[in-house]
Order: C-alpha cells, then structure tokens, then sequence
C-alpha cells in the first residue's frame, strides 16, 4: 500500500511532509508580525519577561480584548499566533512560580489560543514546535544560521539564558537536517536491496547525529545552570502530572472541565523519534507510552512521517539478513553508537542542569541557609525529580539510552562507554 510519503515513481519520499530541504522540521523564515487586528497580542507577548518581572501580565492579558481567530489565513500566521499565545499562557499560569496558582486561562487567551491550536493539529501550550521551530529570526538576513546572527522572536524570564537554550535547541534541529534527508536513501536502497546506498546514507547520518551532539554543546556555554533551573525551567512546566497542578488548567469559553497538557519536552523533537523508527531502537512500554503521547505535541505532517517511517521495511532486519556485508554491519553499528553517544551526552546535560541544581536547592532548603542571591531556591519543589514533561527524568532517560544500545548487532560494540 502507497503511504502518503510515496512519490510518483514509488519512492520515499519527505515530499509531503512539510520538511524543509534546508532546515528539516525547523519552519523556515517565520513571520515577525500579525496583522493589525492581533496587535493586542503582540503588545503584551513581546514584554513577557518584564511584565512577569513587574507582576502584571495577568492584569494585562485579564483586559485583552477577546478577538476572532478568522484573520489569520497562512500557516505561519497560525505558527506566530500559536507561539505568541502559549507564551503568554506560560507567563500567565506561572506568573507566581508555585504560589498564588490560577486555575483557569480567561477567555481573551483561551479561546483564540484554543481555536489556533486546532487549525494546527497541536495542543494549546507551549510546544517544541512553537518556543524551537518556529521562534527565531536572523539579525543579518543574508548571515549565517548561527548562534551570534540569531535572535528569538518571543522570550520567557530567565535573560540570555533563554535565549541560549531556545537556539542551541535550534541548532540541534539544524545540524540534524542531513540525516533526515537521508532517511529516503536508506528506505529506498532496502526496498530495492541496494546495499551501497544503504551504507552511503548510514554513514551521512551518522556525521549529522554527531553534529548534533556537537551543537547540544552550545548549552554549556549560553545557559546558566542555576537560571535554568532556578528561573526558566516552571515556565516549560504544563499542567499533566504536575503536583503543583493536580487538577489542570480551565480553559474559559472553552471547556468547563480542567485539561490537562504536558509541558516542553525534548521528547517533542521528531529528530529522535525519526532515528528510533529506522534504526529499529525499540521502547519498553512505560517509556514507550510517554515517547507516544509526545508526538501529539508535534505538527501533524512531522508525526505523520514518524509513522510512515515506522511502517517501512526494517533496516535491522536488511542488515541482518546481508551479515556477511562487513561495510554495511560497520556502517549500521555506527549509527546507532553514534545515537547512543547522543544520548549519553544528553543525560550528561540533564544532569548539570537539573540534577545538580536540585540537589543545591534541597541543600540549602534542608539547612535553613542564607540563600539570599541563590537563583537555584526559587525553583519549584514539585519538579525536583520530574521533566518539565512529566517524566521522571533520569531513570526515562537511561532507560532510553539502554534501549538504544540494545539495538547494537554485535556484543564486542555493547562495550562503548556510557558516560552517565
């Protein structure tokens, strides 16, 4: 059966799946403005920082005028206005950090937030999607898509630090795109066992995921650990499995009844789910579930190709089945140790930024210090041990990562080192 990613000559194809030739899953060029009608928005959006600095972002967005969504035609009106919106919703809810908690989204926000999020097939909070893929503009638009000639177009509190983490995330996607662009080369060389191209493509994704472990660097250098931690990290927070939030968020005109919708995750990314999907890296339940729910959080087309990937002859299986083909059995266990080692190194991250900073915090909390110009003891208790996500985040991630060795062929390679 034709899949929606097949082309007129039965290929594979990223075709139809809304994924840039240049910038993979990254929406290229993204609108800095709306049209005059959504100015109310824009106004209050592009002073987040200062207006929860001040404490008056809910007064201002409590006298938003509620205006139609029907304006908004294009799709990166739509990724604006989404962006704009959850934004403004993060700074709302979180406004007080744990204290003085709202329990429902006034209507001026919800609705149209609501009305967007469903023209878009992706829920009414922040997203990967929207704070990531389509928060960033080039100062020098004839320069190069780096960290100096970026700038974000909506921001939290938390300073350059925000800054820092939004964009090295950004280019994590981008160093990323030449491994989805080889994805097709590999689906197409199984199917018509070509083992060249297979090895061809392996080894391009292999270079790209290693790019991406390259720019995942960037974070030690523009995000500081206790302002990530202390600062922006309640920000990403959503309202599942959030102790803070037991019941969930009122969204007004909308529903009656709380929702519930989980906070920023790398889960979100499809880079990864895309990588799982063809290399053959297969989840336990538990993680699987959450791994799961995260793709409702992506664009539609992007979770659509995780799918049809999914479906596609397996490349496990193909290099199995040619075990005698020492370059493509290399080439294969190149990839996944490649991932592997990604994955080790994310931990490595998540552990400077969250475990380490938690620790300090119930430190200083447990001893009744001086904590005066600690930024690490304004962070939330609840989610000490927990992804902003959801998860419980170190144990997911090393399950994850040791699912990811368990894809490896050969058990002389199951010795690369895990640095956790």
């Amino acid at each position: 059966m034709a899949s929606s990613g097949t082309d007129s000559r039965g290929s594979f194809s990223l075709h139809s799946y809304h994924v840039s030739e240049d910038l993979g899953f990254i929406l290229p060029d993204p609108l800095e403005d709306l049209p005059p009608h959504y100015q109310p928005w824009l106004d209050i959006a592009l002073r987040i920082p200062e207006l929860v600095h001040s404490h008056e972002l809910r007064a201002r967005v409590d006298k938003m005028p509620l205006l139609s969504t029907s304006f908004l035609c294009k799709h990166k009106e739509l990724r604006l206005a989404h962006l704009a919106l959850s934004m403004m919703t993060m700074g709302y809810v979180w406004q007080e950090g744990e204290n003085n908690m709202v329990e429902k989204l006034p209507s001026s926000l919800a609705v149209p937030f609501w009305e967007v999020s469903q023209r878009l097939g992706l829920p009414p909070i922040l997203t990967h999607a929207s704070a990531v893929l389509a928060n960033w503009k080039k100062k020098d638009p004839e320069g190069p898509f780096d960290m100096e000639n970026l700038e974000l177009l909506v921001s939290l509190p938390g300073g350059e630090s925000v800054r820092g983490f939004f964009l090295a995330t950004l280019l994590v996607e981008l160093a990323a795109v030449p491994a989805i662009r080889s994805i097709p080369s590999v689906i197409n060389g199984i199917r018509c066992g070509d083992t060249d191209a297979v090895v061809r493509a392996l080894e391009d994704i292999s270079l790209s995921i290693q790019d991406m472990n390259d720019a995942l660097k960037l974070m030690q250098v523009h995000v500081d650990p206790s302002v990530f931690y202390g600062i922006m990290r309640i920000y990403l927070s959503g309202w599942k499995d959030n102790p803070c939030m037991p019941k969930g968020l009122v969204y007004e005109g909308v529903h009656t009844k709380p929702m519930e919708f989980s906070g920023g995750s790398a889960a979100q990314s499809s880079l990864l789910h895309c990588f799982d999907e063809l290399l053959g890296v297969k989840h336990e339940e538990k993680g699987r579930s959450f791994l799961t729910r995260m793709r409702d959080y992506m664009p539609p087309a992007h979770r659509q190709l995780i799918q049809d990937i999914s479906s596609q002859p397996s490349l496990r299986s193909f290099v199995q089945q040619h075990q005698a083909n020492d370059q493509l059995n290399q080439a294969y266990e190149f990839c996944v140790s490649k991932l592997l080692a990604l994955r080790n190194y994310h931990i490595n991250v998540v552990s400077r930024f969250i475990t380490v900073p938690a620790a300090r915090a119930r430190q200083l909390r447990n001893h009744s210090q001086d904590s005066e110009g600690e930024t690490v003891i304004k962070a939330p208790k609840a989610l000490e041990e927990r992804g902003t996500g959801g998860s419980g985040i170190m144990t997911f991630l090393k399950t994850v990562r040791d699912e990811t060795k368990d894809a490896l062929l050969t058990e002389p390679s199951k010795k690369i080192k895990n640095h956790s």
